[in-house]
C-alpha cells in the first residue's frame, strides 16, 4: 500500500512537471515571437510612439498655448533717487519666483515662467517690464522698493516689421555648479546694456531687448543632476587616487632598483632571500564633500531656471548684428567661471544658433509666448540675477534720448532752446524744453562763461518762432551781439529798443511816463507802483521811513488824479510827470490848484491828509522824498525818458502784442538802479494786471534779466514776486547771475525753488556749491568748477519731471543762427526799434520835459475854474 501511494505521488509530481515545462516551452515560445514580429515590424513601433509623442507634444504645446494667453504685464518706472539694497533685491526676486508658480494646475511647466523684458526702442533708455501669469499680478504689483518704483499696467506691445533681424539665444559655459561673478550695485549691473544701446536711433527703426524668463527649478531633474554630479566627482577622485598609485609604485619600484638602495641593503645586511620588497600603499580615494561637488546646486533654495533671449533689428543694414555684438560684451560682465554665452555653432562667416533652422522656430515660439524651455538646464540662484532683478538706479548712467528730451526745430512755438547735447555716440543735436513746462530759468556762472550768449540764443530762438520776450540789459552789450540775428523783415515791425546809455544831444532816445494814465491803467495800482519802487531802492519801509512814504504816496495819487483827469477830458499831453512831485509839496499855488481841480476824484482819507497832516509838516520833511527826484532831473537821459506827459513805453500792451522790448537802463548806479526798479515795478504791475484777461487767451511773455545781482538791488522785493507770481499769468522770468550767494535771500529762495530750469557754468567751487548742493552734490563743485567755456550742468523739466543735471555746451549764435545772421540790415532794425519805441532827439525831450510844467499849469487852471464852488478848497487849507 505504501508503494502504490509513493507511486501515486511520482506519478502526480511528473505530470506537474510535464505541465511547467511545457508552460516555460510556451512562455519562451511566446516571448521569441515576439522579438521576432518586432524586428519584423519595428516600423510599426516606431510610428507608433512616434505618432504618441507627437501627440503628447502637441497637446502640451495647446495647454501652454492657453495658459499664455492669460498673462499680465506690468511696466516699473523708477525715481530720480531709487537705490535699493541687496535685501529689496533679494525680496523681489523671491516674488519673482514665486509668482511663476501662479498657474493653473493643468499648465505645462515651460508656461510656468515670469518674464523680464528689457527693451530699448528709442521712448526711453530701457524699459522695465515684468511679464507673468495673471494670477500673480496682485503679487508683482507690489514691490519692495516702496515708493521709488512706480508699478503701471504694462501696455501691449507691437513693433513694426523691420528689414533687418537678428536672434540669439545665450546659454551657462563653464563648470555647471560654479556662480555667475558677482557684479556690485553701484556702478548699476545694467550699464553696460544700457551702454549698449545708448546710441540706438528710432527714426532708424533700432529695436533691442533682453527676455530672461525664470521659473522654479524642477526637483526631479536637479535630484537627477545632483546624481550625475555626484557620480561624476566619485569617480574624479577614482581616477586621481589611481593615478596616485601608479605613481607611488612607480617612484618605490625606482628606488629599490637604484644603486643607493642596493648599497644600503648590501650594508646593512639584509640583500639576501629575506630581503622582501617595500610594502607600498596605495592612497585611499579622498571622501567626495557634497557643498564642493555640488557647489550652487547643493541646495533648493531660491535656486531657479533661466531663460535668456535676445532680438535686435533695424532698418539699416549692419546696425542690428552691431548692437547683437555689443549686447553680448554687455553680458560679458556677468561671466566668471560661469558666463553667459550665445548657443551654437560658427562655421567662417556664417553662425548657425537661433537665426537658422532647426532653432529658429523655437525660439520664435518661446519668443512669442513666453515659453521658458531651454535648450540644457541654466540653473542659477537668484542672488546671481540681482543686476537683473530690478530697474535702472541712482548709480546708472542714463543717456537722453530724443523721447526724454526733444530736439530743437527752428520756428517751433512750442520748443525753448536750451544747447547742445553730445550723445554717447558723439553725435551732437540740439535740444530744447517744452516752452510750457519752462516756467523759470536761473543760470549761474562766472562772467564769459557762456550764460549770456545761451539767453540770447533762447531769445533769438523764441523770437523766430513768434513769441514775446523782454531782454533787459544794463549794459547794452546784448543788443549789439542780437542784431544781426533779428534784422528780419518779419520781426522789425515787433522790435522796440529802450536804450538810456547814451547821452549825445541827437540820440535818439524814447520816453516813459510811470504815472501817466493814457493807457488806461487802473489809478490805485500806478501809484502803488512807482511808490514801492521808490522804497524798494532807497530802503524805505513803514519801520524806517514811514513819513517818507506817507509823503510820496499821498503825492502820486493827486498827480495820478491830475492825469486821469487830462486823459479823460482828452488832453494826455497836459499830463503830470513824477518830476512834479517838487512843485506838488514845494509850490503852495500849484498845490492848491491841484487839489481844487482834483479834490473831488482823491478819496477822503487823502483829501483830509492833505487838509490836517500836510500843513504840520516841517520843510526840511520833504528832503528825503525829493532828493532821488532831483538826482533824476539832474541826467538829462533820465530827465528826457521820464519827464513827458504820454510816453510810450507800454509792457502790458507789448506782452498782448507779442513784442521783442530790449530795455538797456544805462548802468549800475543810484539813478540807474531807480530806473531799473521803476520798470521792474512796472512789470509786475502790468503782469498782474492780466488777470482781466482770460487765461486761454494770455500771451506767453518771456523777460530775460541779465545781472540779476544789479536788478535785485534795485528791486529784491519786486524780482522775489515775479518769480513767485508770474507763472499764473503766462510770463516766464529767466534769469542770470555770477553768483547766487549775493542774491537777496528772498530772491534766492524763490529762484531755487521755481526754477524749472537750473544751470551752472563754470566757476569758483564756493559760488557753485548752493546749485551742486541743490542737484546733491552729482556732479560735486569740483567737477562743475572745471568745465570749459559755454559748458553746462543744468537739470530740465520734461514732462512734469527733473532731467539732469546733464552737460550741456551752450549755443553760439554763430554756429547755431548762422543762416539767419543779416549784418546788412543791422542799421535799418536799429532806426525800426527805436521807431517803434516812438525815440526822438534827446534836446527835443529835454525842451519837452522843461516846459511841461507850464502845461500841467494851464490844464489845472481850466479844470479848478470848472469844479464846483461847494468842492473848491480855500487858499489857506494845504498852506
Amino acid at each position: 500500500m505504501d508503494t502504490a501511494a509513493e507511486d501515486l505521488t511520482s506519478h502526480a509530481l511528473a505530470s506537474v512537471t510535464v505541465v511547467a515545462s511545457g508552460e516555460g516551452l510556451s512562455l519562451i515560445s511566446g516571448v521569441m515571437h515576439t522579438a521576432s514580429w518586432l524586428l519584423a515590424f519595428w516600423w510599426v513601433v516606431a510610428l507608433t510612439a512616434a505618432a504618441a509623442c507627437v501627440a503628447g507634444e502637441g497637446l502640451v504645446r495647446r495647454l501652454a498655448r492657453k495658459a499664455s494667453a492669460e498673462r499680465m504685464a506690468l511696466e516699473l518706472v523708477p525715481a530720480r533717487h531709487f537705490d535699493p539694497g541687496l535685501e529689496e533685491i533679494f525680496r523681489r526676486g523671491v516674488q519673482l519666483a514665486r509668482a511663476s508658480t501662479s498657474m493653473p494646475w493643468w499648465a505645462p511647466r515651460r508656461s510656468k515662467a515670469v518674464q523680464i523684458r528689457l527693451r530699448a526702442d528709442g521712448s526711453s533708455p530701457l524699459r522695465y517690464r515684468i511679464e507673468g501669469p495673471a494670477g500673480g499680478e496682485r503679487l508683482l504689483s507690489i514691490t519692495p522698493f516702496g515708493p521709488a518704483v512706480t508699478v503701471h499696467r504694462g501696455r501691449p506691445v507691437v513693433d513694426k516689421p523691420r528689414t533687418h533681424t537678428v536672434r540669439a539665444e545665450f546659454i551657462l559655459r563653464g563648470r555647471p555648479t560654479a556662480p555667475l561673478r558677482e557684479v556690485p550695485l553701484a556702478p548699476d549691473p545694467l550699464q553696460p546694456l544700457i551702454d549698449a544701446v545708448s546710441d540706438l536711433r528710432a527714426e532708424l527703426g533700432d529695436l533691442a531687448e533682453i527676455r530672461l524668463d525664470i521659473q522654479r527649478a524642477p526637483k526631479w531633474a536637479l535630484r537627477a543632476r545632483r546624481v550625475q554630479l555626484m557620480s561624476d566627482a566619485r569617480r574624479v577622485e577614482r581616477r586621481e587616487a589611481q593615478r596616485a598609485a601608479r605613481w607611488v609604485r612607480q617612484d618605490a619600484t625606482g628606488i629599490e632598483d637604484s644603486l643607493t638602495w642596493q648599497v644600503q641593503q648590501l650594508v646593512s645586511g639584509k640583500q639576501g632571500a629575506g630581503a622582501g620588497r617595500r610594502l607600498v600603499m596605495p592612497p585611499v580615494p579622498r571622501r567626495v564633500d557634497r557643498a564642493e561637488a555640488l557647489g550652487k546646486l547643493a541646495e533648493d533654495d531660491h535656486l531657479v531656471r533661466v531663460q535668456l533671449l535676445v532680438m535686435c533689428a533695424s532698418n539699416t543694414e549692419g546696425r542690428a548684428e552691431a548692437r547683437l555684438a555689443q549686447l553680448q560684451a554687455a553680458l560679458d560682465v556677468f561671466g566668471g567661471v560661469s558666463r553667459w554665452a550665445m548657443r551654437g555653432l560658427r562655421v567662417g562667416p556664417w553662425r548657425f544658433g537661433a537665426d537658422r533652422w532647426p532653432s529658429r522656430r523655437g525660439f520664435e515660439r518661446r519668443w512669442t509666448l513666453g515659453h521658458c524651455q531651454p535648450p540644457r538646464p541654466n540653473w542659477v540662484r537668484l542672488e546671481e540675477l540681482t543686476g537683473l532683478l530690478k530697474p535702472p538706479t541712482v548709480h546708472c548712467r542714463l543717456p537722453l534720448l530724443p523721447g526724454d528730451l526733444p530736439t530743437f526745430r527752428h520756428g517751433d512755438p512750442d520748443l525753448l532752446l536750451q544747447g547742445i547735447y553730445r550723445g554717447p555716440d558723439g553725435r551732437r543735436r540740439l535740444v530744447a524744453t517744452h516752452a510750457e513746462e519752462t516756467l523759470f530759468e536761473v543760470g549761474v556762472g562766472k562772467a564769459g562763461g557762456g550764460k549770456t550768449e545761451r539767453a540770447l540764443a533762447q531769445a533769438i530762438g523764441w523770437a523766430h518762432a513768434g513769441g514775446g520776450l523782454m531782454f533787459l540789459d544794463p549794459h547794452r552789450d546784448s543788443w549789439s551781439r542780437a542784431l544781426p540775428f533779428l534784422a528780419h523783415d518779419h520781426l522789425m515791425a515787433r522790435i522796440a529798443l529802450i536804450d538810456l546809455t547814451a547821452s549825445a544831444p541827437d540820440t535818439q532816445l524814447s520816453c516813459w511816463n510811470p504815472i501817466g494814465m493814457h493807457q488806461g491803467q487802473t489809478a490805485h495800482e500806478v501809484v502803488e507802483a512807482t511808490a514801492d519802487a521808490y522804497a524798494s531802492v532807497l530802503g524805505w519801509d513803514d519801520a524806517t521811513a514811514p513819513r517818507a512814504l506817507t509823503i510820496l504816496t499821498n503825492a502820486l495819487a493827486v498827480l495820478v488824479a491830475v492825469n486821469e483827469a487830462a486823459c479823460q477830458t482828452g488832453r494826455p499831453e497836459d499830463q503830470a510827470t513824477i518830476f512834479h512831485v517838487r512843485a506838488l509839496l514845494t509850490d503852495p499855488g500849484f498845490r492848491t490848484t491841484a487839489l481844487a481841480a482834483v479834490g473831488t476824484r482823491l478819496d477822503e482819507e487823502t483829501r483830509s491828509w492833505w487838509r490836517t497832516v500836510f500843513p504840520t509838516l516841517p520843510t526840511d520833511a520833504f528832503g528825503v522824498v525829493l532828493n532821488p527826484i532831483a538826482r533824476l532831473a539832474a541826467n538829462p537821459v533820465t530827465r528826457a525818458f521820464l519827464g513827458q506827459p504820454a510816453g510810450i513805453y507800454n509792457i502790458r500792451a507789448a506782452m498782448d502784442t507779442r513784442l521783442i522790448v530790449w530795455v538797456c537802463p544805462g548802468g549800475n548806479g543810484p539813478t540807474d538802479r531807480l530806473i531799473t526798479a521803476l520798470l521792474a515795478r512796472d512789470l509786475l504791475r502790468a503782469v498782474r494786471s492780466r488777470r482781466d484777461t482770460p487765461e486761454a487767451q494770455r500771451m506767453p511773455f518771456r523777460p530775460y534779466f541779465d545781472e540779476l545781482i544789479t536788478l535785485t538791488g534795485a528791486a529784491p522785493e519786486t524780482i522775489a514776486a515775479m518769480f513767485e507770481d508770474f507763472r499764473k499769468y503766462r510770463v516766464h522770468v529767466h534769469g542770470m547771475t555770477q553768483l547766487l550767494a549775493r542774491l537777496p535771500q528772498p530772491v534766492r529762495l524763490s529762484l531755487v525753488q521755481n526754477a524749472s530750469t537750473l544751470a551752472s557754468t563754470a566757476g569758483s567751487q564756493s559760488a557753485i556749491a548752493p546749485i551742486t548742493a541743490e542737484w546733491g552734490e552729482r556732479p560735486s563743485a569740483d567737477v562743475v568748477a572745471t568745465l570749459d567755456r559755454f559748458e553746462h550742468y543744468m537739470t530740465l523739466t520734461i514732462k512734469g519731471r527733473r532731467i539732469g543735471p546733464v552737460q550741456i555746451t551752450g549755443p553760439h549764435l554763430d554756429k547755431v543762427f548762422a543762416d539767419k545772421a543779416r549784418p546788412g540790415q543791422a542799421a535799418a532794425l536799429e532806426r525800426a526799434a527805436r521807431t517803434m519805441a516812438g525815440a526822438e532827439p534827446l534836446d527835443q525831450l529835454t525842451t519837452s520835459a522843461t516846459n511841461q510844467l507850464d502845461r500841467v499849469n494851464r490844464l489845472l487852471t481850466q479844470l479848478a475854474t470848472t469844479a464846483q464852488p461847494a468842492t473848491r478848497p480855500q487858499q489857506g487849507d494845504y498852506q
